[in-house]
């Protein structure tokens, strides 16, 4: 909103500022950051007056978690008020990259949401059937794919190879539809553990802010051999956003919790940093730097499967960080272990920028 107010009454001076992407990047942040520590408190206690017994803890899993009982979820609430009301003062409204990410992003955020609904109400750890929730997030996803699609090519750039690409042409719109649901389930299965999901996806967020900028710059993208992709620059603002909400959020969610992001926050989180990927043309690079989340997801294919087949877990527990916990490590140690896994992820994944 207030880089058309810019353009419009042609800004001079400090003003000038506000055309600028890497400004609004960071004023981006610190808005949803403000915005995120301000109105917590007031979130959390209304999520507490209204769920009761919070979010249902599973009897099943570590015993540990017990002691969680009675803590609030939909935390995710904070998260998407805090970044969608930043976007909309600092990012250009006229980009469509900007409507296709918030769109998946508060698209899968009310999925999300239904599902923890779901849950406080019964009382219980099942909440919308999986076939419904995944045929939900397709058709957000899809809808967000075709707009994004009109403004980029179909082809598939591949990491570590300049300017070599797959041309995936309709599939395209497939492939960019799988990358946003399996972008929001994977941080929703890694949401396990107080602050687990929240600093990766914010050191995720950092990253993709670098490869978003640079995908929008020609000098810098003809350079570096990346795909350029005009307009996408903007999305640098989207992730900044992201981190800010990210970090407010993470000040109540440190251990111990006050309250959890819920499949409100982690689907959406997801599916906005899979949307962003798809937009950049950095789909692949999402491996390495959620390289995280695809662990955890892998983890819980390989238990599924060998245990059908042999009766057997390959893990104590899955998602993997429950294993460690089974083992013995503190959840504090597990969080900051994978917190370490992440930044390591991220800097090899912004590595690929060079590395062609």
């Amino acid at each position: 909103m207030l880089y058309l107010i810019a353009e419009i009454f042609e800004f001079e001076g400090l003003a000038n500022l506000i055309r600028y992407q890497t400004f609004r990047s960071g004023a981006a942040l610190m808005t949803a950051l403000f915005i995120g520590l301000v109105i917590g408190p007031r979130f959390i206690a209304m999520l507490r007056v209204r769920q009761g017994k919070g979010q249902p803890i599973r009897e099943d899993g570590p015993q540990t978690h017990l002691a969680k009982r009675g803590t609030p979820t939909m935390g995710g609430l904070m998260i998407l008020t805090s970044l969608l009301l930043s976007m909309l003062i600092w990012m250009d409204l006229t980009n469509p990259f900007v409507w296709a990410c918030m769109a998946v992003t508060a698209g899968f955020g009310v999925i999300g949401f239904l599902d923890d609904y779901d849950k406080v109400r019964k009382s219980s750890h099942k909440g919308v059937s999986g076939r419904v929730r995944l045929l939900m997030e397709f058709v957000v996803a899809g809808i967000a794919a075709w707009i994004i699609v009109s403004q980029i090519s179909t082809n598939l750039y591949v990491p570590f190879l300049s300017g070599y690409y797959i041309p995936l042409g309709p599939f395209y719109y497939v492939f960019a539809a799988f990358v946003m649901v399996g972008a929001g389930n994977a941080v929703n299965l890694t949401d396990g553990l107080d602050g687990l999901a929240t600093m990766p996806v914010v050191i995720a967020a950092g990253a993709y802010a670098v490869f978003a900028y640079l995908a929008g710059r020609a000098d810098y993208s003809e350079y570096l051999g990346i795909p350029y992709v005009p307009g996408a620059g903007e999305l640098a603002i989207f992730c900044a956003g992201i981190m800010g909400a990210g970090l407010a959020f993470l000040w109540f969610n440190a251990p111990p919790a006050a309250v959890f992001m819920g499949d409100t926050g982690s689907l959406a989180l997801g599916g906005a940093l899979g949307a962003i990927a798809v937009a950049s043309h950095h789909e692949i690079v999402l491996l390495i730097v959620g390289g995280l989340f695809v662990i955890e997801t892998a983890s819980v294919i390989i238990q599924v499967f060998f245990f059908k087949r042999t009766g057997k877990r390959v893990f104590r527990m899955a998602p993997i960080h429950h294993h460690f916990e089974q083992l013995g490590w503190p959840e504090s140690t597990v969080v900051i272990r994978f917190w370490i896994i992440s930044i390591v992820l991220a800097v090899i994944g912004l590595s690929t920028l060079k590395l062609r």
